[in-house]
């Protein structure tokens, strides 16, 4: 963040690349972002309210001057569009195929859009009401003219309805309710039918593809999309010999001038749905840096065990789960002076045991049933859940 805020112009243009040892300064939305996305991402690990502080004035001198390009409450500035997306053909670095392009407009918008709300959250965590005020209104405006132009009425998607045009609008909340739906649909069928069950995106719409596929209730296909191994896949790379990511989903076959081998952007957001969404071990940002913890497993296709554990500032909290013959076993330890919901994968809240015992017995509290799930608030310690 520092990197970003020293390359900063006066005018608040940001260089593409931080430290500027290449001075892009495209005034494009998507890379600069980072000034403003990567603090959020600190505040929801760490709870470093310092970080926001110090680094405030840079992001909404960025946010004003990204402003002053704003047409009809809507974002044009884009340089580099979802890079790199698979191309139509494996020499190809760029596709020229319309449908595997996302506009740049839907790319700039929706994502100046995330940036307003993530600068009311902070502007709101400062004091400074008006800012969030101005951020809260602007951004209503935009998600309405983002809205008007680019949800195509008859067919209920974004745009031509790439994956990158779903997935944008699902991940940062500007679908219409009554639209999710079919949104949801069109991304299932362009991964499903269209892709043959592989990835369609670049880097852009990949920092989100994983945990977007969660919350539409397709973990599984993302799992699908986990374990592939033919092109274009992360296991393609891996049987490849890439012991790290590269730039291009076509490394081994574009033009290798271009392409780095280790560009771990494209690994999207791979990682963190591993950790968040099949682990489920997730910071609350209503209560930032791990103070409470939400656990929310996703055990998905044929995975049977799965370990992950976080080092948090409060100390290291664990999510080990088993499953086998339609039972589900869930070891969690909550560290000292926090609190965690877990959200145990059942049929019921009585078919959850702790520790072998009814979570009456146990002492624990029941807050929350949705289908396939039961919610239960946790104070620190170690508990092994057991359900059906």
């Amino acid at each position: 963040t520092q990197d970003m805020a020293d390359a900063q112009r006066p005018n608040g243009s940001i260089s593409d690349v931080c430290p500027s040892y290449w001075p892009l300064y495209n005034d494009n939305v998507t890379w600069p972002s980072s000034a403003v996305i990567i603090p959020g991402h600190l505040l929801d690990q760490y709870a470093d309210v310092g970080l926001i502080r110090r680094h405030y004035p840079s992001m909404k001198k960025w946010m004003d001057h990204m402003a002053t390009f704003i047409k009809e409450d809507l974002m044009p500035r884009d340089t580099y569009g979802d890079w790199c997306v698979p191309p139509e053909d494996p020499k190809l670095i760029h596709s020229q195929d319309p449908a595997r392009k996302t506009a740049g407009e839907v790319l700039g918008t929706t994502y100046y859009i995330h940036c307003l709300r993530l600068m009311e959250r902070y502007a709101n965590l400062l004091g400074r009401t008006e800012d969030a005020t101005q951020f809260a209104a602007r951004a209503e405006r935009m998600t309405a003219a983002f809205n008007r132009k680019h949800l195509r009425n008859t067919e209920g998607w974004y745009d031509n309805g790439s994956q990158t045009s779903c997935i944008l609008p699902l991940a940062f909340g500007l679908v219409p309710s009554d639209r999710r739906a079919t949104v949801s649909a069109r991304l299932v069928d362009k991964i499903v039918n269209e892709c043959r069950s592989h990835v369609g995106t670049g880097l852009i719409g990949g920092q989100y593809l994983m945990r977007t596929l969660t919350s539409i209730g397709q973990a599984n296909l993302g799992y699908t999309l986990a374990t592939n191994t033919t092109y274009p896949s992360w296991g393609y790379m891996v049987g490849k010999g890439a012991t790290t990511v590269w730039e291009l989903w076509n490394g081994d076959t574009a033009d290798p001038a271009m392409n780095s081998g280790n560009h771990v952007m494209l690994v999207g957001d791979l990682i963190t749905w591993l950790n968040e969404d099949v682990a489920g071990i997730k910071s609350d940002p209503a209560r930032p840096g791990f103070k409470h913890i939400v656990m929310q497993p996703t055990p998905v296709g044929d995975l049977t065990h799965v370990r992950a554990t976080h080092r948090s500032p409060h100390g290291l909290i664990v999510s080990e789960w088993r499953r086998r013959a339609g039972r589900f076993t869930w070891d969690v330890t909550v560290p000292a002076n926090t609190t965690a919901t877990a959200w145990i994968p059942s049929r019921s809240m009585e078919a959850v045991r702790e520790g072998g015992k009814s979570l009456e017995a146990a002492g624990l509290k029941c807050v929350g049933q949705v289908d396939g799930a039961t919610a239960v608030e946790l104070p620190a310690g170690r508990y092994r859940f057991e359900s059906r």
